[in-house]
């Protein structure tokens, strides 16, 4: 049959592909939400409706790949599973890299789908920074009013945040989450985090989330400015680490408040 000749029998790569379509889906709906704000100049949409589609986006990658890898969609929260020694080392490259291809690919779809609106908004040219900037579709990008201490600060506290919600969400020990809406929840998280912490950067707190589309967008046009513009210069790179190190002190947190307990 079909499926036999389809069938991958290494567990890893199926979990690696699940985390690439899961993440792929999160990217296509959430990024895809910001395009329709900035392509009609705020007519088709507002800050509330990105928050909504990123965190349903969330719910709906986790579905898809969550009986499969674990529905984990970002390397830090993979990150904060194997340090919890729930999940083997190894995964965390293999994931990491399919959560960023994931990313990449669906940019590169919301890329597709918006291609004419998207060269047609700035007559021809594809914007990093200014009133016609079309990169931020795709990955954060900090506010005028933001240094570098800040935005780090802001993708720590974040990545935290989110991380001590997951673990509390996925403990058999605590009050538990009904067998079937772990998603649902988890994607509440994301939610309440971005219409909180949204305003500095756009709350990334997802490396591949914010990388994959990054380095999409340097291939697709906009060029290495994606990776200069900041304050000081190369942003890029705070919601790469701060998200690593958000999702230590998330651990942290969690297991001397409520998990050792």
């Amino acid at each position: 049959t079909i499926e036999e000749h389809l069938r991958i029998r290494n567990k890893l790569v199926r979990q690696a592909l699940a985390e690439c379509l899961g993440t792929l889906i999160l990217v296509l709906f959430g990024c895809g939400s910001v395009a329709q704000i900035i392509l009609s100049r705020g007519t088709h949409g507002g800050f509330l409706t990105v928050n909504l589609a990123f965190g349903f986006a969330v719910t709906l990658g986790i579905l898809i790949a969550g009986q499969v890898s674990g529905g984990h969609l970002n390397p830090a929260v993979t990150f904060a599973m194997c340090l919890l020694a729930r999940e083997p080392w190894i995964k965390l490259p293999v994931y990491a890299l399919a959560q960023t291809l994931g990313a990449f690919l669906g940019a590169g779809i919301v890329f597709g789908l918006y291609y004419d609106a998207i060269w047609a908004f700035d007559n021809n040219h594809l914007t990093v920074v200014g009133k016609n900037a079309t990169a931020g579709i795709f990955a954060t990008y900090p506010s005028e009013h933001l240094n570098v201490v800040n935005g780090f600060f802001d993708q720590f506290i974040g990545t935290a945040s989110l991380i001590v919600c997951v673990l509390a969400i996925v403990d058999p020990y605590n009050n538990p989450v009904p067998t079937g809406l772990e998603a649902f929840t988890v994607g509440f998280v994301v939610l309440v985090i971005g219409t909180s912490m949204g305003f500095n950067s756009g709350y990334a707190v997802n490396p591949a989330r914010d990388f994959g589309p990054r380095l999409f967008t340097a291939i697709a046009g906009w060029g290495t400015e994606v990776f200069r513009v900041g304050k000081p210069s190369h942003w890029w790179w705070v919601p790469v680490v701060a998200p690593f190190l958000g999702a230590v002190a998330g651990v942290i947190v969690y297991q001397l408040t409520i998990g050792c307990h």
